[in-house]
Parts: structure tokens; sequence; C-alpha cells
């Protein structure tokens, strides 16, 4: 199982208990266990500081040894508003490189708002940087 929509679910009651008003968002990992973490971004007042909502889900994993297989990004501007699903940012597409290209993660369907749909990795990143490298090891 990877991305699903109890996986977004947790994201979303992440962000809720996290930002009760205003602005509000968060991310829910899954682990090859089957178990879900989730993190909110960091948000200094020195904004190159800043990180994004996927990193603390990603780093407890590493902390763990466990194998990240699905991530999910949530985002809503305020209340009353519905939550979008925001694709992993270029770095944290990076980032899930440690666990290799198969990893899902929930994109937007631009066509219809308000959907989403899982996407492997490689699909996000077809061009990929380390396919160039031939001693860089498979992802």
């Amino acid at each position: 199982m990877g991305v699903d929509q109890a996986l977004i679910d947790v994201a979303i009651q992440q962000a809720l208990a996290r930002f009760p008003v205003g602005y509000a968002g968060a991310a829910a990992v899954r682990l090859d266990t089957g178990q879900i973490l989730t993190s909110v971004c960091f948000d200094p007042p020195n904004t190159t500081a800043a990180l994004c909502h996927e990193v603390g889900a990603f780093c407890e994993a590493n902390r763990l040894g466990a194998r990240v297989i699905a991530a999910a990004c949530v985002s809503r501007s305020e209340p009353g508003r519905p939550f979008l699903i925001l694709a992993p940012c270029g770095i944290c597409q990076e980032r899930l490189a440690l666990w290799g290209r198969d990893v899902e993660v929930a994109v937007a369907v631009p066509a219809r708002p308000g959907l989403w749909e899982s996407k492997r990795l490689s699909e996000l990143q077809p061009h990929y940087w380390r396919n160039a490298v031939a001693d860089a090891g498979e992802l």
C-alpha cells in the first residue's frame, strides 16, 4: 500500500491539529512497515532556514532505519478552504530518492481541482540527474 486516502486524511488531521486557525499544512509518510509518520514545516524568522512539511517525517524515518514507500503533503490557505495536495518540491524529491525511485507521492490532478493521484518518484523526475552518472548506483 502506497498513497491512499487514509494517508491524505492523516496529513489533514496533523495539519488541523498543529494549525487550528488560519493557514494549515502537514505531511504524512508511510513506511514499509505500514507505520505512518507526520510532520509540519519549520518556519523560523529567517526564511532561509525554513524546512518543508515532509522533512521531519523523513528525518524520523531515517533515524528509525525505516524505508519510506509513500508521501503526501497537504495545504490550505485559510479555514473553510479545501486542502490542496502539494507534490514534493525538487529538494524533497531529492530527499525521497534516498529510498529509491519507486516511492509513491501524492500529486494534484490539474484538470480536476481537489482530486489527486499517486505517482512514482521516477514519473516526477524522468530525467533525474543520477540517471546520467554510471557509477552512482541504481535509484
